[in-house]
């Protein structure tokens, strides 16, 4: 007896529709025999020990013959505890004790405990993508998982706890309908709910220069390095950088959230990642453990933060091998993880904020300590962060130490509330500005592939419409390209960031004292790294 059920397998962040084939051989022997085929991982292969114990549990027999279960495509590898429920499903159709023949409407993924009851499986998301788009109207899932698939319109969605109700459920399909009714989640609810953040900037006094270089940065999504001693507030000034960046718009929420899936990190109870992700790595995290990897690759800290913010504090506390690697997603905006078995791309556009000191002791040029380090020492510390890196980042800032008196008097600071209007409504100019191109170039040669949400995103013929300069502005940039230095790179990023400080004043044309600002902002590396 043949019968076919199907699932789905995820590899990077997408997932592909996996037929699960279950046949009876119909020879009676001592003791049930399985037999999976198909590429599994051991997971798989160890599904039939928790498969036979569900069966049984559930109060069912599983007769003495030759099982054999093919996963196809047999090409693809299968890895992973989700084809445990259709496998047991199959089992249970292929000897009659499922009342439906057909399943070609339904996908079952859930991993299954001893006792027959549903475990969460990693890559739900990708999944009931999958079947939407194959036009699979149905998805039984782990409860657990429930509220994650659900946020994907066109599929409905069955959560289920044992192995019992997916058979009474799928029972219930044949004899007249399920009456259960689909779990639906809104997601506009979900993304527009208050924002709560546990750090404020109105609890940081003075720095009013590194506040400024922060709004800027929150605004147009630039990569940000503050350079400062001990205690001058570097890392305070960072973790209240998610209070003032923009919410998620949905495209890039479902985006986050299939990464986050995959890696198994989702708040299950969430079901969507409503925040912009903050990653903050130790530094003495890996370079498979930064960029991702692995035998059968996983996403790393540079995808998990996609769409978020990448905090790396103590800069060149980090191997420089691992610093290295973040090169090509800051300029590209993804990672490709190439392996014997299998090369995968996982997305990585993410907003960079950085942290250092200005030499091993922390004091260099620091009025109120004298620095115990030797120019050769501080050239060595530094010189971990190399230049090509450096060039990657927008914005480089000095964090001095706070005086006594800005830290224990003077007026209250200005909160993350009134510094993150001002950066919604920049962000809202950019959304208007790249929507309007959009509709603009759409169908055409020139259509973008990919939306853009920020200034930071823009190519290189996107700078030149929306970034014109007048005569004194540009002899301005050119005289500090001459004077500095500056890379090609380095003077499309000043373009970047000046029109979103244009942005920020509600300003149409990028104007002279905007490109000032925005050289500014370069200038700090060359008392370093010079």
């Amino acid at each position: 007896m043949l019968f076919k059920a199907r699932s789905a397998a995820v590899y990077g962040i997408d997932a592909h529709i996996i037929d699960v084939e279950v046949d009876f051989s119909g020879i009676k022997l001592d003791k049930e025999q399985f037999s999976t085929v198909g590429l599994p991982d051991a997971a798989v292969r160890e599904s039939r020990d928790r498969v036979r114990s569900a069966i049984k549990n559930s109060g069912f027999e599983i007769p003495t013959t030759r099982i054999t279960i093919n996963l196809a495509p047999a090409d693809l590898k299968k890895e992973g505890s989700g084809f445990d429920l259709p496998i047991a499903i199959g089992i249970l159709g292929a000897y009659g004790a499922l009342h439906i023949k057909d399943l070609t409407d339904y996908l079952l993924v859930g991993e299954l405990g001893l006792d027959g009851s549903l475990r969460a499986v990693q890559g739900m998301l990708p999944i009931a993508v999958a079947a939407r788009a194959k036009g699979i109207p149905n998805l039984i899932i782990p409860a657990s998982n429930a509220r994650e698939a659900a946020v994907v319109e066109g599929v409905n969605v069955y959560p289920v706890k044992s192995l019992l109700e997916v058979r009474e459920l799928l029972n219930s399909a044949a004899m007249g309908g399920i009456t259960v009714t689909p779990l639906k989640v809104e997601t506009n609810s979900l993304l527009n709910e208050m924002q709560h953040f546990p750090f404020d900037f109105k609890d940081v006094r003075g720095q009013q220069v590194a506040k400024r270089a922060l709004e800027v940065a929150a605004a147009g999504g630039h990569n940000i390095l503050m350079i400062g001693p001990p205690g001058s507030g570097k890392t305070m000034l960072a973790k209240r950088l998610p209070s003032i960046l923009a919410p998620l718009r949905f495209e890039e929420a479902l985006e986050t959230t299939k990464i986050h899936s995959v890696a198994g990190v989702l708040d299950a109870e969430q079901g969507l990642v409503a925040h912009r992700p903050f990653r903050s790595p130790h530094h003495t995290i890996s370079d498979a453990g930064l960029i991702g990897g692995g035998m059968m690759p996983r996403p790393g800290e540079v995808s998990l933060a996609h769409n978020g913010l990448l905090f790396l504090d103590e800069l060149p506390e980090f191997p420089r091998n691992v610093l290295e690697v973040l090169r090509q997603p800051l300029e590209d905006g993804h990672v490709t993880i190439a392996r014997a078995a299998m090369s995968l791309s996982f997305p990585a556009r993410f907003m960079l904020a950085a942290a250092m000191n200005p030499c091993p002791c922390g004091y260099f040029n620091d009025k109120s300590r004298e620095c115990m380090c030797t120019p050769p020492m501080i050239q060595r510390y530094v010189s971990k962060v190399s230049g090509p890196l450096l060039d990657r980042i927008d914005i480089h800032i000095e964090v001095p130490a706070v005086q006594y008196k800005e830290l224990r008097g003077g007026a209250a600071a200005e909160g993350s509330a009134q510094i993150r209007e001002r950066v919604l409504a920049a962000r809202e100019r950019q959304h208007e500005r790249f929507g309007q191109a959009a509709e603009r170039t759409k169908g055409s040669a020139k259509a973008v592939s990919r939306p853009i949400f920020a200034n930071s995103q823009m190519n290189t013929q996107q700078i030149r419409t929306f970034c014109e300069l007048s005569s004194d502005a540009e002899r301005l940039l050119e005289r500090a390209m001459q004077q500095q230095g500056l890379s090609a790179r380095a003077h499309d990023r000043i373009l970047k960031v000046a029109r979103t400080i244009a942005d920020l004043g509600g300003e149409q044309d990028v104007a002279v004292k905007h490109i000032a600002e925005a050289i500014q902002y370069r200038t700090l590396d060359r008392s370093y790294w010079s």
